[in-house]
C-alpha cells in the first residue's frame, strides 16, 4: 500500500466494512510509518510497550494529545525537507500548534481537500467571495490556520473577492460590483463562522441593500465559541442567512489544523458531520475509556493524510458524540457526529509527557 497515493481514492465510495478494512491497515501502517521516522514518536509508543508488529483495530493505538503539536516539535521528515510550517490559530496568551509540511504532504492535503469538496461544489471552479481579509501579504513559508484554510480552499474559486479591507471594514464596492457580475450563475462563499455573523448576518446596511445569495453555495468552519455568547446556534444560523439573503445551502465544515485536508463536511439533511475515506472518529470519556454510541465525550480524530508529521491519530480537546444516521441518506457515506464544542479548560496531558 502506497501511503503517498491518493489519486486512486474517492471520499465515499467504499462500504462501511470495505472503509474499516482499509482505514485500519493504513493506519496501523501509518503508525509503523512514523515509528521509523521519528525518534520522538517511537519513544512514545515505547513509553506504551505498543507492539508494533500486530495489526489492532484503530481504537488500540496510543493517541498523541493535539496540545503534543504545541509543545513538541514533532516530524518525520528531515528539517531540510520542510516545505510549509501551518500554525493554529491560538488565543491571546496560548501557544500555537507547529505542523511541519514536506511538499509531498502539502500537496496531498490539497489533493484531498479537493476531492472532498468537490462533492457539493461540482467540478468546475466557481466566482468565490470570501468573508476575509486577504491574506496575501503574510509569510510565503509560515502561516495560521486562517490563512492556510483561505488559500486552501480558495482553489475552488475564480475572481477571488475578500469583503474585508484591511481596515476591517466591508469593501461594498467590491461586493457590489461581484453580486452584480455574478447573479446569474453559482457562487462559492466562504470564510469563518464568527465573520459572516458579524459582517454578514449582523450587519444592517447589507439588509438594505437586499443582497440576493440565493445562487450561492456557503461553506464555513470555526468560530463557534463565539456564536455561544451570543446565543447562536447552527440552525438559527442558517434561518438568519436565509431570511436576509435567502441563502439556502449552507455547509458547516469540521477539522483540525493537525490534520488538514481531510475535513468532515456537515450533511445537508440531517446538519451531522460524516467522515470520509480519508478519515474517522471515535469518542472516549473522561478516562479515555471508549464510550458508547450517542454518549457524548472527548473526540479522537484520525486521518490517513499525514506523513511528514506524526499526527494521524490525535486526541482532541472538543467534545462530539456519534449518532445514529441509518435514516438519513447520508449512512452510505460514513459515520455521523456532532461537535458541541471545546471541553471547558481541558487538560489532556498524560500521554505528551512521556515524549
Amino acid at each position: 500500500m502506497n501511503l503517498y497515493n491518493f489519486s486512486n481514492l474517492e471520499p465515499f465510495n467504499l462500504n462501511k466494512e470495505k472503509k474499516e478494512f482499509f482505514f485500519k491497515n493504513r493506519i496501523n501502517q501509518l503508525t509503523v510509518f512514523h515509528s521509523k521516522r521519528s525518534y520522538l514518536y517511537k519513544r512514545f509508543l515505547k513509553k506504551f510497550n505498543y507492539q508494533l508488529k500486530k495489526v489492532n483495530s484503530i481504537d488500540q493505538i496510543p493517541f498523541l494529545p493535539a496540545r503534543t503539536f504545541k509543545e513538541i516539535d514533532l516530524m518525520s521528515v528531515s528539517k531540510k525537507d520542510i516545505f510549509k510550517t501551518i500554525m493554529s490559530s491560538g488565543t491571546t496568551g496560548t501557544q500555537s500548534s507547529k505542523i511541519y509540511l514536506d511538499k509531498k504532504n502539502a500537496q496531498n492535503q490539497v489533493l484531498v481537500l479537493n476531492k472532498i469538496v468537490k462533492t457539493i461544489l461540482g467540478n468546475n471552479r466557481i466566482p468565490m467571495l470570501i468573508i476575509d481579509k486577504d491574506p496575501r501579504f503574510g509569510s510565503k513559508n509560515s502561516f495560521n490556520a486562517g490563512a492556510a484554510a483561505i488559500y486552501g480552499f480558495s482553489i475552488f474559486g475564480t475572481n477571488h473577492t475578500y469583503l474585508i479591507n484591511r481596515n476591517n471594514e466591508i469593501d461594498y464596492k467590491s461586493l457590489e460590483q461581484f453580486i452584480s457580475k455574478n447573479k446569474k450563475q453559482k457562487i462559492f462563499i466562504f470564510g469563518f463562522t464568527s465573520l459572516i455573523y458579524e459582517y454578514l448576518i449582523k450587519n444592517n446596511s447589507l439588509k438594505k441593500k437586499k443582497i440576493d445569495l440565493s445562487n450561492a453555495i456557503l461553506l464555513h468552519g470555526g468560530g463557534w465559541k463565539k456564536m455561544e455568547s451570543k446565543k447562536i446556534n447552527n440552525s438559527k444560523f442558517k434561518i438568519l442567512l436565509e431570511n436576509k439573503f435567502k441563502l439556502r445551502k449552507v455547509y458547516n465544515y469540521y477539522g483540525l489544523v493537525e490534520q488538514t485536508g481531510s475535513i468532515f463536511l456537515e450533511c445537508e439533511k440531517c446538519s451531522c458531520f460524516i467522515t470520509s475515506i480519508f478519515s474517522d472518529i471515535i469518542i472516549r470519556d473522561l478516562h479515555f475509556n471508549l464510550v458508547k454510541k450517542g454518549d457524548k465525550g472527548f473526540i479522537q480524530l484520525f486521518s490517513i493524510l499525514p506523513t511528514s508529521y506524526p499526527g494521524h491519530n490525535i486526541l482532541t480537546e472538543d467534545v462530539g458524540k456519534i449518532i445514529d444516521n441509518s435514516k438519513c441518506i447520508c449512512a452510505e457515506k460514513g459515520k455521523a457526529f456532532l461537535v458541541y464544542g471545546r471541553m471547558p479548560r481541558s487538560e489532556i496531558r498524560g500521554c505528551s509527557d512521556t515524549i
